[in-house]
């Protein structure tokens, strides 16, 4: 279950080694951002012998590469995809067309490597306001494509606003592509707390990302990461809730109700899936699921 990202920087050889002692779901070994244009060769390096020779443990393995409209993308996935991470994030996705792109090319090193086509998954980084509108078209344009991932600091650069804690200006994008996510049946991850300080505000802002449907966020400080992994499981009292509604259910059909309410409330068909990926999730982090509902 993918919780929370951690972004790692890809020329922070102190950071990559602890990757999988931080506690995060998945480790975002970040090769575009947080490394200057002077030092991409020596990062893709690191990167690639940080996957080969850590035997990272019980963590996923994200890395991300330069955009497609740079020269540093094709380097990238060649050192990278052999490695078979778990998936590659390609920042400043804005359409289908950057999406197959990328599939092809990943898929013909695969083919180079006697790897399985469709190996490598892709979780696409929209930080553009035409990503935003097209995230549906970019959600749907390869099998790869496991979830969309929201950058909202270079997505408020393009929209000309401000990046603020409370984050209204991106309230818009954020549910945009919750619905695209969603429709297309793949996950979707919100973007990091801009305050790595602010221990209430994290907490917040998780929080009401879930509210919204994100399947999980992203960060860009370890100390964060806990937080995140404690909104995003299931509470005791949520999977209390959910084993209940089984076992309502199982005594109406004993009964022979045809309807079957509990606490009040009739149990209908969304109260039933809710409970089913509350009971699916805690089974998955060890939490007490049942083995079947």
């Amino acid at each position: 279950m993918r919780r929370s990202m951690l972004f790692l920087p890809g020329n922070a050889p102190n950071m990559i080694i602890n990757g999988d002692a931080l506690g995060a779901d998945s480790i975002i070994l970040d090769l575009e951002d947080a490394v200057s244009p002077d030092e991409k060769d020596a990062a893709r390096l690191l990167v690639k012998s940080a996957i080969e020779d850590m035997g990272f443990v019980d963590v996923e393995i994200t890395v991300r590469i330069n955009a497609i409209d740079t020269p540093y993308w094709k380097d990238d996935l060649e050192a990278i995809v052999p490695l078979k991470p778990d998936l590659i994030m390609p920042p400043k996705s804005a359409s289908a067309a950057d999406i197959q792109t990328l599939d092809r090319a990943i898929a013909e090193i695969e083919q180079q490597h006697g790897m399985p086509v469709g190996t490598v998954k892709l979780i696409p980084l929209i930080e553009t306001a035409l990503g935003v509108e097209r995230a549906f078209e970019i959600a749907t344009a390869s099998p790869r494509v496991v979830a969309l991932f929201l950058g909202g600091e270079d997505l408020t650069a393009d929209l000309r606003c401000k990046r603020t804690k409370a984050g209204n200006e991106i309230d818009y994008a954020r549910k945009r592509l919750v619905c695209a996510a969603r429709a297309a049946g793949v996950d979707v991850y919100d973007t990091p707390f801009t305050d790595v300080n602010d221990d209430e505000g994290i907490v917040a802002d998780a929080e009401y990302a879930k509210s919204l449907g994100f399947s999980g966020k992203s960060a860009i400080a370890p100390r964060h990461v806990r937080t995140i992994n404690e909104v995003f499981s299931p509470s005791l009292a949520d999977i209390e809730y959910a084993k209940l509604v089984f076992e309502a259910i199982r005594i109406g059909k004993l009964q022979g109700k045809g309807a079957v309410s509990l606490r009040g409330k009739m149990i209908d068909k969304p109260i039933v899936e809710r409970a089913r990926q509350t009971l699916e999730a805690a089974k998955q982090l060890g939490l007490g699921g049942p083995e079947d509902e």
